[in-house]
């Protein structure tokens, strides 16, 4: 994976919360618009846009890609668009509403697959490190490494709670036939809405 730096993540943050403003003002608006001030940005990561609302560090949006399907610069504007629009939690978010949010991007890792009994994955996991992806059948679920760190849980919760994020029962992560992957992420995130964007540090 690749290592990004600061100035990298705040052209990648900046390149999200102009995604979102063209797309609600600009009609007829291309993604290419976004992909084209964004050159350098080609390697194929994941890719998950976050929106918070200031004031009350609530979540407002997330949305993304678990896999580099496309480069960076094509994919960022499409989960900052999505994650504004397209959250099934939420109602879109208004133009005049993105002045009072934060955004937030993350750089996901290759997946990779986890194994072993019960004990085995609770020791493989690291909080803060690790996000995890769950899937069973027509079931799949994903919580990105910050999610257990503002949650403050353990590995047995985390596990727990991509289950239920799947809409699994939240044991399910003990049972056969379940595939288990854990990636990690860089984060970068803006301090106040357009204001300065830091490199969130997750590990302890």
């Amino acid at each position: 994976m690749k290592f990004y730096t600061l100035e990298e993540g705040k052209k990648l943050v900046k390149a999200a919360r102009n995604s979102i403003e063209l797309f609600l003002s600009t009609p007829n608006f291309k993604y290419s618009i976004i992909e084209n001030t964004l050159p350098e940005f080609t390697q194929r990561h994941g890719v998950f846009v976050t929106l918070y609302i200031y004031q009350t560090h609530e979540l407002r949006g997330c949305i993304g890609f678990i896999e580099g399907i496309e480069p960076i610069n094509r994919l960022l504007p499409q989960a900052a668009i999505s994650a504004a629009t397209e959250d099934p939690r939420f109602n879109p978010v208004s133009k005049d509403e993105l002045d009072e949010l934060i955004i937030e991007v993350s750089i996901l890792s290759e997946p990779t697959k986890l194994s072993g009994n019960p004990n085995d994955l609770i020791r493989q996991i690291k909080i803060g490190r690790d996000g995890l992806i769950i899937n069973y059948g027509y079931s799949s679920g994903l919580l990105l490494p910050i999610v257990a760190v503002e949650e403050k849980w353990g590995p047995k919760e985390f596990l727990d709670n991509v289950c239920i994020k799947a809409g699994l029962p939240s044991h399910m992560w003990r049972m056969p036939g379940v595939s288990l992957s854990r990636f990690s992420t860089q984060v970068f995130r803006e301090k106040e809405p357009k204001g300065e964007v830091e490199k969130v540090k997750l590990e302890t």
